[in-house]
């Protein structure tokens, strides 16, 4: 494997941590227009020549319809259990929807850990950069005072930040349009958030 980045110019290492970036954030390799676009670069034609090159150098292995950072890792198959609102809670089940490809080493999260993911529906947690359409990942395990969790409260399932006060637990909304809940009778969480994937080109 190359990792010898003196044989790069600037403009090539910085399109190199782009592509890595972006293969971590959503599982696969950028569009050439979608590097294009990030660069400001008149043609596609100048994206498809320094993935050439990077190629060619050996930073990139190139598989059947796919181009592969030779220094990133394998990544883990994470189902998709469905959606989850960041709003209202909801009684509403959804079904499983497959898996999104995930680096949990570079989240500092164990090939071991019970992990999930779950697709947001809302906009209650904005202001954590959480959107409408993405895909969080979660963690099986015991929540942190100010974690971001998908929860179970009196029955009903969120997205929110949950929060210790004086020893009683409770959920925050990341939006002020929306109102923090303070469970009557059960609050039970499902799963820690670890990570966040967007679709940043559409």
């Amino acid at each position: 494997m190359n990792t010898n980045k003196d044989l790069l110019t600037r403009r090539q290492r910085e399109v190199l941590e782009f592509v890595r970036k972006q293969r971590a954030l959503s599982g696969k390799m950028p569009s050439t227009r979608a590097i294009q676009r990030h660069f400001g670069f008149a043609s596609q034609t100048a994206a498809v020549n320094h993935l050439k090159a990077l190629e060619r150098k050996g930073f990139l292995r190139r598989l059947p319809g796919d181009l592969v950072p030779l220094s990133a890792r394998p990544f883990s198959q994470v189902p998709l259990l469905g959606a989850i609102p960041a709003g209202l809670p909801t009684t509403e089940e959804e079904n499983a929807e497959g898996g999104v490809g995930v680096d949990l080493a570079s989240i500092g999260v164990s090939e071991s850990a019970r992990t999930f993911a779950l697709t947001v529906r809302g906009e209650s947690m904005i202001d954590a950069h959480i959107q409408e359409g993405d895909v969080v990942v979660l963690e099986y395990r015991e929540p942190r005072d100010g974690d971001v969790v998908a929860a179970l409260i009196d029955g009903e399932t969120t997205l929110k930040r949950f929060v210790m006060n004086d020893g009683k637990p409770y959920l925050k909304a990341e939006n002020p349009d929306y109102p923090d809940l303070i469970p009557v009778r059960e609050l039970v969480v499902q799963g820690v958030v670890v990570a966040l994937t967007r679709k940043v080109f559409q």
